[in-house]
C-alpha cells in the first residue's frame, strides 16, 4: 500500500507532497523550511529516497537541495533546467523506484516553464496519482508568462498540449496533485476545490475543453501583474539556495526602531489590523502575520532593504520568519515583541487611524474632502467598483502615493486585509486615512453607487 501526505504552504498558496510505501518515500516540490517535511517522514517512519522538483520555481525558494543533502536522497531536477549544482537530470520517461511495487515516472509537461516535468506515481505499473506542479491544476493551469514575456504565447500553447497529454495518457481515476493553485499567483486563475482527478478535469478544465487558439487567447488575456519578487526566485533556485537560519533576530529597542525608520528602513508590524489601527509606531507598516505576509511584503518591499519585524509574541515572530525565508527574506534586521508602548520612545504616543464599514462610507459619501481608494486587482475591479473611486492595486501603491488626490482617503479592498496594508502606507506618508474593513459585497447593500464593469 502507498500513502500520500500533503504539506500545506498556505501563505504562498502551494502544496508539497510526501509519497511512499512501507520503507521509503519521495518528496515533491518541498518548501525551503524542510524541518516540517523531515517531521512528516519521521511520523511515517520512512526514509526519503528521492527529492523531486517539477520545475525551477518562480514563486518561492525551494528546500529541495538542502533536503537532499540532509537525507542523502537523490535530487531529481528536469534535465533542461540550468542549475549550478549536482543533481539527477531527469528526462521524459525516466522511472525511479520509490518502494516495493511503487515507481515514479517522469512526464515532460512544458508550459509553466519550458522544462516543466510532472511525475506519475505508479503502483504495480498502474498510475494512481500525478504530481503536476504548475501544469494541470484544479480547473485551470499554471501561468505561462513567468519565464520570459516573449515566450508567453508559445508556453501557453505548450500548456494546452501538456494538459492533453496528461488527460490522454492517464486513467480518469488518477489523482491530480498540483503544487500551485490554492491562492498562488503562479496559477492563471483561482482554482476551486481541494482535490481532483484526471476525469474531473476532463469535464471542467478549460485547457481540456477549449481548442488551442481559444484557450491561449483567453489565458493570455486573463493574466495579471507578476509579483516583483518572482524575478529573484528562479535565479536563487538555479544557483542553489543557502541553508535556512530561523534563529531569533537581534532585539530592537525603541531608539533602534526610531533610528531605522529615520534611515528609511521598513518596520513591519505583524499584529492584526484591528490592533494596528488602534495604536502603532508612526511610520511602520501593517502586514498581518495571519494574512499573505510573504506574498505582499516580498512584492512591495524594495528588494534587499532591511526589514525590522514587530510582533505581539515570540510565536508570531517565529511564524513570520518562517513565511519570509520561503521567499528569500532570510534574516530580519531586527525584531521586537510586545506592544506599541514598548516600541516608542519616552514621551511619544502611538499613532492610530479609523476603521469603518461600507455603510459608514455611504453615510459620509457626500463629504467634499473624501477620496475613495480601491486597492483590488484589475480582475476584481472589472467585476464592479464604486463610482468615482480611484484605483491603485495594492502592489503599486507604495510607488504611486503621490497620485492620490487630496482629502481623507477611505481605502478598501475585497475583505479588509489589503486595505489595512494600504492604510498603513498612507498613514506613514502623513495622509489622513480610514480603513474600510468590510466585504465588498456589502457596498451594494450600503447603497453605494456601483459600476457593473471595468473603467479602463
Amino acid at each position: 500500500m502507498f500513502f500520500i501526505d500533503t504539506i500545506e504552504v498556505t501563505g504562498l498558496g502551494n502544496r508539497s507532497y510526501l509519497a511512499g510505501g512501507a520503507c521509503t518515500a519521495v518528496v515533491v516540490d518541498p518548501p525551503r523550511d524542510i524541518d516540517q517535511v523531515i517531521a512528516a517522514a519521521a511520523r511515517r517512519g520512512v526514509r526519503v529516497s528521492h527529492v523531486v522538483e517539477t520545475h525551477l520555481h518562480n514563486d518561492y525558494i525551494t528546500g529541495g537541495l538542502e533536503l537532499a543533502r540532509v537525507t542523502g536522497a537523490r535530487y531529481l531536477v528536469p534535465a533542461a533546467a540550468r542549475v549550478a549544482f549536482e543533481r539527477t537530470a531527469v528526462e521524459d520517461g525516466d522511472t525511479f523506484a520509490v518502494d516495493a511495487d511503487l515507481d515514479l515516472r517522469a512526464m515532460a509537461t512544458p508550459g509553466h516553464t519550458p522544462h516543466h516535468t510532472s511525475y506519475v506515481l505508479e503502483e504495480a505499473g498502474s498510475a494512481v496519482a500525478a504530481f503536476t506542479g504548475g501544469s494541470l491544476l484544479i480547473g485551470t493551469v499554471g501561468r505561462p508568462d513567468l519565464v520570459e514575456p516573449r515566450l508567453t504565447e508559445r508556453l501557453a500553447r505548450a500548456q494546452h498540449a501538456s494538459a492533453h497529454r496528461l488527460a490522454a495518457d492517464l486513467p480518469d481515476a488518477t489523482a491530480v496533485l498540483p503544487t500551485h493553485g490554492f491562492g498562488s499567483f503562479c496559477s492563471s486563475s483561482q482554482a476551486e476545490g481541494d482535490g481532483t482527478t484526471i476525469g474531473k478535469e476532463k469535464a471542467a478544465n478549460d485547457a481540456l475543453l477549449k481548442d488551442v487558439d481559444g484557450f491561449v487567447a483567453d489565458l493570455v488575456a486573463g493574466l495579471e501583474d507578476v509579483p516583483e519578487y518572482y524575478a529573484h526566485m528562479g535565479p536563487a533556485n538555479a544557483k542553489g539556495p543557502e541553508q535556512v537560519d530561523l534563529t531569533p533576530p537581534a532585539v530592537a529597542g525603541a531608539d533602534d526602531i526610531a533610528d531605522r525608520l529615520a534611515a528609511g528602513e521598513w518596520v513591519v508590524d505583524l499584529r492584526n489590523r484591528v490592533a494596528f489601527a488602534q495604536g502603532h509606531v508612526a511610520g511602520s507598516f501593517n502586514f498581518e502575520a495571519e494574512g499573505k505576509i510573504a506574498t505582499y511584503l516580498a512584492w512591495m518591499v524594495p528588494w534587499g532593504k532591511p526589514v525590522t519585524l514587530l510582533a505581539e509574541s515570540a510565536e508570531q515572530l517565529a511564524a513570520a520568519q518562517r513565511e519570509l525565508v520561503r521567499v528569500g527574506i532570510d534574516r530580519p534586521a531586527a525584531a521586537a515583541t510586545g506592544e506599541p508602548t514598548s516600541w516608542i520612545r519616552t514621551g511619544e504616543t502611538p499613532a492610530s487611524f479609523l476603521r469603518a464599514t461600507f455603510a459608514d462610507l455611504a453615510a459620509h459619501r457626500q463629504a467634499g474632502n473624501l477620496v475613495v481608494l480601491d486597492v483590488r486587482r484589475e480582475s476584481e475591479r472589472a467585476e464592479g467598483f464604486i463610482e468615482g473611486s480611484v484605483h491603485l492595486p495594492i502592489h503599486h501603491l507604495h510607488q504611486r502615493l503621490g497620485e492620490i488626490p487630496d482629502g481623507i482617503v477611505w481605502v478598501h479592498c475585497a475583505g479588509g486585509m489589503r486595505a489595512a496594508i494600504a492604510a498603513s502606507l498612507l498613514d506613514a506618508a502623513g495622509r489622513e486615512v480610514v480603513a474600510v474593513d468590510d466585504a465588498f459585497d456589502a457596498a451594494r447593500d450600503a447603497g453605494l453607487p456601483l459600476s457593473a464593469g471595468a473603467d479602463g
